[in-house]
């Protein structure tokens, strides 16, 4: 894959050197001044520390966080991947009258504090929509190449492309349609719940991504494709039960089978129209 051809993205925030980011506490010294303030000002003192822990909560990007172009290889392509998804979905919201906003990718190692709570690496790279940013230890990378065997730099782009399609979502509503049908107590789980739909799309839109990216760069060598396809195989729900217990529990899929996730990858790839990516009216997944 010839990702040097892309732009890099100024929204990388590298982490890895912080132990996980966000999570700041106010002491009871602190609140207690907060109430003080609060009172003095006529502003009701708890909407003012739910202000304040929304924040801290938050991680905060600092200027020296932002990696330089250059100095890690692998920092270096996750900046070109990320800015040719920016490239990418900023033309196609514009086709439809919409602004795309970018998100910010976390570099983190080992454990990271997010809006969406706290994160170790065991649970791999995710999107919170409380924030919206993509989440991302590097050591993924090399447990998909030993564990799933799934190597390749367009198997490492799919990821990150797939976790900048939840942000698509988000940006489109869907995220805030899940949200209120969980509210509902419609189904999430299972092999025909809106979890693997939800999933399932993202996997589309970063095949809309990969199609786009290959026309504008033609950045695809032989072999590309397959790595990537190989990578949406082997992290299929049926695949995974199978390698951890032993047997596929349909009730317990949250994304999808590999057949599945490989179909809906290459549909967006095929067709480069995020229209053609509506699982959830989708008959057959």
């Amino acid at each position: 894959m010839r990702w040097k051809r892309a732009r890099r993205s100024d929204n990388v925030v590298d982490a890895r050197g912080r132990g996980g980011i966000g999570g700041g506490k106010l002491s009871l010294a602190g609140v207690a001044i907060v109430v003080v303030i609060g009172l003095l000002s006529g502003e009701d003192p708890l909407q003012i520390l739910g202000q304040l822990a929304s924040q801290s909560s938050a991680p905060t990007t600092q200027q020296s966080d932002t990696p330089r172009r250059g100095d890690d290889p692998q920092v270096d392509f996750v900046q070109a991947i990320l800015g040719d998804t920016e490239d990418t979905w900023r033309a196609l919201f514009e086709q439809g009258g919409e602004r795309y906003r970018d998100p910010t990718l976390v570099l983190f190692r080992g454990g990271v504090n997010s809006a969406c709570g706290f994160a170790n690496a065991a649970v791999g790279p995710f999107y919170c929509p409380g924030d919206q940013r993509v989440y991302l230890d590097l050591q993924f990378f090399d447990e998909m190449s030993a564990r799933f065997q799934a190597s390749g730099d367009f198997a490492q782009a799919y990821v990150i492309a797939h976790e900048v399609g939840h942000h698509v979502q988000t940006l489109l509503g869907v995220s805030q349609q899940m949200q209120a049908a969980r509210q509902r107590g419609e189904q999430m789980e299972g092999d025909n719940g809106l979890l693997v739909r939800q999933e399932l799309q993202a996997d589309c839109l970063a095949g809309v991504w990969a199609h786009h990216a290959q026309q504008r760069h033609d950045w695809l060598e032989e072999g590309d494709l397959e790595e990537a396809l190989n990578a949406a195989n082997a992290i299929g729900d049926d695949n995974l039960q199978r390698q951890t217990q032993g047997r596929v529990v349909p009730d317990a899929f949250t994304h999808g089978t590999s057949a599945q996730r490989v179909r809906w990858f290459r549909t967006g790839f095929d067709s480069g129209e995020p229209g053609r990516c509506d699982t959830f009216q989708a008959s057959r997944l």
